[in-house]
């Protein structure tokens, strides 16, 4: 065993005895040793209850005959960090998870390794530490929180967000204001909607690095902790079998993930994680296939913000397994690629079955024959950028409007709020993306205003920043190169006319060559916001949005 190297033989005496120290037995340190990563912590709902849930995979993992041993991971509440500079370390700290975990992993040797992520960066850093390292692993996450309610209606977090934007034109009352945020996020879980972290919580469960169930059991059910219990017992026979990371997470696993992306309608910020992943597995997922595969891919599931179903309502239709087997029959899943439960991705999709088609849909009726995602090229981000097609309305898929620049997102929710957008604009917000934030900040905040104020299908949003899984409309992000690195969103002024055509891929600003090489070369690379501690050494390392924001 893997873990036979800083316990078994005579020059390990002194390591046993530190074991010891620990209340460890003979027949403890005999057995598989699984390393629980458990990125508890008191201020994420979508981690409140991991204690919970570690305790039953460290269940699981003595069932099995192995010996759990767990430790911390960070993670950040992108809900709490949205609207001021905290939002800056989100994406970040998805490079601080995995190094962490690398190291921990590395410097004590286990066996195998169980990660219990939850929220948004948490889930992809793990993954990509899982790929680093390749060791047996599996992942089972704290699960979805259930949707609030509000009057007769189910709501969510993005519901409060917009909630802003409809008191400051008066079309909510203070005290109906107040009411929602009482009711809104109702428990522990992974915010409701299929926001980011819901999002890679599902395609793990895909990627065939999580049991099925993964994506959508709610955190508050009792099938959650079964599934920990079983993930435990799973992590010792991956041991066991020798099944590592690297055997399932293939390049034909990550078009899998990438076909039901698309089908699901999930949060724009997968554009960024699942390259990620796969270059730690040493894969190169190259956008551009994220257009073709959404045009044969039919958008079977309109979940919220794009639609009124929520996670739950996924799980109690059938879940993630359901929409795979869907896809399957026009052959859009590869069937043969391993998973962490010991069968195959066909042999899990045998016993898949679809209970209600109004959240499902069948490929004979989707709610669109393309996918939810799409990437946009042009003149304004020849290295792209990305929008969720599902979440915008018919009306905004083709747009043009004189844009209104905006230097950072606080100017930009100030200038909305204030009255100074008006119907047919474009907001352009830059020096947002990784290196000018530095952290390139999700905007739930001025997309949410936005609708609040029934403007999201009036006014378009750029930024070489990005969104919130929650954000909806035509929100146009990681526009690629961003403005620090000379991108043309850097020269843009106001009154530019910006031309979107999303059904056709394309993203232009309408000036003459000659004009933009003028402002180009007048162009200077602006001051670093920050250039001390681990945001100051990010900002140096980091590569950009088109290649998954991961360090260099």
């Amino acid at each position: 065993m893997r873990s036979d190297v800083m316990k078994k033989g005579l020059e390990r005496a002194p390591h046993r005895s530190l074991f010891k120290a620990l209340g460890m037995v003979e027949e403890e340190l005999n057995r598989p040793m699984i390393g629980v990563v458990n990125s508890f912590n008191e201020i994420v709902p979508g981690h409140i209850h991991l204690k919970d849930i570690a305790e039953a995979v460290k269940a699981g993992v003595r069932l099995a005959g192995g010996t759990p041993v767990e430790f911390p991971a960070i993670a950040v509440c992108d809900g709490i960090a949205m609207g001021h500079p905290g939002m800056k370390y989100s994406l970040a700290s998805r490079e601080l998870i995995a190094d962490s975990i690398e190291a921990m992993a590395m410097a004590h040797p286990f066996d195998g390794l169980v990660l219990i992520p939850n929220c948004d960066k948490v889930v992809p850093g793990m993954l990509m530490a899982a790929a680093r390292l390749n060791i047996p692993a599996i992942v089972v996450s704290g699960g979805p929180m259930m949707p609030g309610r509000h009057g007769d209606k189910n709501v969510s977090l993005t519901n409060m967000f917009e909630a802003v934007g409809a008191v400051h034109t008066g079309r909510m009352s203070s005290e109906e204001l107040a009411v929602m945020e009482d009711n809104a996020c109702p428990g522990c879980g992974s915010c409701s909607g299929m926001f980011t972290a819901n999002s890679m919580n599902c395609l793990t469960e895909v990627l065939g690095m999580a049991l099925p169930g993964n994506g959508t059991i709610p955190a508050v059910s009792a099938a959650r902790r079964r599934l920990a219990k079983m993930a435990g017992m799973r992590a010792v026979y991956l041991v066991k079998e020798d099944l590592k990371p690297l055997d399932i997470l293939t390049e034909e696993n990550f078009r899998n993930g990438l076909v039901v992306d698309l089908a699901l309608g999930c949060s724009t910020n997968t554009v960024l994680h699942l390259p990620a992943i796969a270059h730690e597995a040493g894969i190169e997922i190259d956008l551009d296939i994220i257009n073709e595969l959404s045009q044969i891919t039919p958008h079977l599931c309109k979940l919220n913000p794009a639609g009124d179903h929520y996670i739950d309502d996924l799980y109690v239709a059938g879940g993630i397994q359901a929409v795979m087997k869907e896809l399957s029959g026009k052959s859009l899943i590869n069937l043969n690629i391993k998973t962490v439960s010991g069968l195959t991705v066909g042999e899990l999709l045998e016993q898949a079955k679809t209970a209600d088609r109004k959240v499902i849909r069948s490929l004979q009726e989707p709610y669109s024959p393309i996918g939810g995602l799409a990437i946009l090229r042009g003149n304004l981000a020849p290295d792209g950028a990305v929008v969720k097609r599902a979440a915008v309305a018919p009306e905004m898929m083709k747009h043009s409007g004189p844009a209104r620049v905006f230097d950072g997102e606080e100017s930009a929710i100030e200038a909305i709020m204030g009255g100074q957008i008006k119907p047919g604009d474009v907001v352009v917000i830059r020096c947002e993306g990784p290196k000018g934030g530095p952290g390139m900040r999700e905007m739930l905040g001025p997309t949410s205003v936005l609708a609040g104020m029934g403007l999201d299908k009036e006014v378009a949003l750029l930024t070489d920043g990005r969104f919130s899984g929650a954000s909806r409309g035509a929100s146009i992000g990681h526009i690629s190169p961003e403005a620090a690195e000379g991108g043309l969103i850097a020269v843009l002024q106001d009154g530019d006319i910006v031309e979107i055509d999303i059904p056709n891929f394309r993203l232009e600003v309408k000036l003459e060559q000659a004009e933009i090489d003028r402002r180009m070369s007048a162009w200077q690379p602006p001051q670093p916001k920050v250039t001390r501690g681990y945001l100051g050494r990010y900002a140096k390392l980091v590569s950009s949005a088109g290649k998954g924001a991961v360090l260099k």
